[in-house]
């Protein structure tokens, strides 16, 4: 390698450590898109800590509206809620095939389809309109179609009122 060559690569190297770091070019963020009942919804990746499809789920008597009843999840037993049901719905003829489990605590949400995981740049996320109703404070635009983005921690909190109001 020639002087001029190595001075040439010092220069380049210099030039390069010169230049301010670049930003990254948009934050995102990961969200499952499911549906429930024909409709569509998201749910954050960050809130949930997995997810399951066709998992047995066993009944319990006199369960909670919404309770589904009890799934195995990594050797520990846990509480599966429809979603349909906990969004006002009436609960569907076939169980929900679906399963998300919460990252915040012990409890399975269960929901019909899941169609996909989505990486959106932030800004494609907004705040649902003031007055709306549900568990979503969110929406998002993925090409042509707008998804209430579900808020685990809303649906917990529903979630634990129901339990506190069982005999």
């Amino acid at each position: 390698m020639t002087v001029a060559a190595v001075e040439e690569l010092a220069r380049a190297f210099d030039t390069d450590f010169a230049r301010p770091i670049e930003v990254r070019a948009a934050a995102v963020e990961d969200l499952l898109a499911i549906g429930i009942a024909g409709d569509l919804y998201a749910l954050a990746r960050r809130e949930l800590a997995g997810l399951f499809s066709d998992k047995a789920v066993t009944a319990l008597p006199g369960a909670a509206p919404g309770l589904l009843g009890i799934s195995g999840f990594r050797g520990a037993l846990v509480p599966v809620y429809d979603l349909q049901v906990l969004l006002g719905g009436a609960a569907g003829s076939a169980p929900p095939r679906w399963l998300a489990t919460a990252a915040a605590a012990p409890v399975a949400l269960a929901f019909d389809r899941f169609d996909a995981l989505l990486r959106v740049p932030r800004e494609a996320i907004a705040a649902r309109p003031a007055g709306a109703a549900g568990h979503a404070s969110r929406v998002v635009r993925v090409g042509g179609e707008i998804r209430p983005v579900l808020d685990v921690p809303s649906i917990l909190g529903a979630i634990r009122a129901l339990v506190r109001r069982q005999p």
